[in-house]
């Protein structure tokens, strides 16, 4: 009887911090000064559990940012599990665009907040590596994008996104943009109909002889 009231409370402790967090991002994109008195009413949640959770404006700040990376790296295993890797890949880089936009409008506020507490490196790129590694893996092994990508690759490819205005009509132009990087990635992919290298495309062409008739 303990241990389920135990886990009760644990369950209730955990959607209350989920739920400031959720609160947090909106307020905060908004209005990166937004009173975290405010943030705890509309959360639901009294003054004390709010400041158990986050004791000050940083640590609210950066753990809104962290579990917003962590929410878009968890959803590459999640989209894997229901979706051919392909379009897994292509749907997490749509979540990824709306987290950009996202992070782009708590600018202020993480700026603030990294002034005390250091590099942002450190509180989401690993899982969002480990996710697009997953991604890239799963689609290699299917032969839906071409071979030896690395996260390094995927990244550079989509750095464009943080370039876009968040504050315009961002979705069709992010849309555009990882319309064209999925289709690099296609490029060259074993599974794709074509040759994966250019030593098999010239091995191709040299098997269908002169006079085949091909320009």
């Amino acid at each position: 009887m303990q241990e389920e009231k135990s886990a009760t409370l644990r369950s209730d402790a955990q959607r209350n911090r989920e739920r400031i967090l959720e609160v947090a991002l909106a307020e905060l994109t908004r209005a990166a000064d937004a009173p975290l008195s405010a943030i705890a009413k509309k959360a639901g949640v009294g003054q004390g559990t709010f400041y158990r959770n986050f004791p000050n404006r940083e640590a609210l700040v950066l753990e809104v940012y962290r579990y917003e990376m962590q929410q878009v790296a968890d959803a590459a295993a999640q989209l894997l599990q229901t979706r051919a890797p392909d379009r897994a890949l292509r749907e997490w880089m749509d979540r990824l665009a709306q987290y950009a936009m996202a992070k782009a409008g708590l600018a202020d506020a993480l700026r603030q907040a990294t002034s005390k507490y250091g590099s942002l490196a450190q509180l989401g790129h690993g899982p969002v590596t480990e996710a697009v590694t997953l991604l890239l893996n799963a689609n290699e092994e299917a032969g839906t994008i071409r071979p030896g990508l690395t996260p390094d690759d995927f990244v550079l490819a989509i750095a464009g996104l943080w370039q876009i205005d968040p504050h315009s009509d961002w979705r069709p132009r992010a849309t555009r943009l990882l319309d064209l990087v999925m289709d690099g990635l296609r490029a060259g992919a074993s599974g794709a109909g074509g040759p994966t290298t250019p030593q098999a495309a010239t091995d191709e062409s040299e098997a269908d002889g002169p006079g085949d008739g091909r320009v």
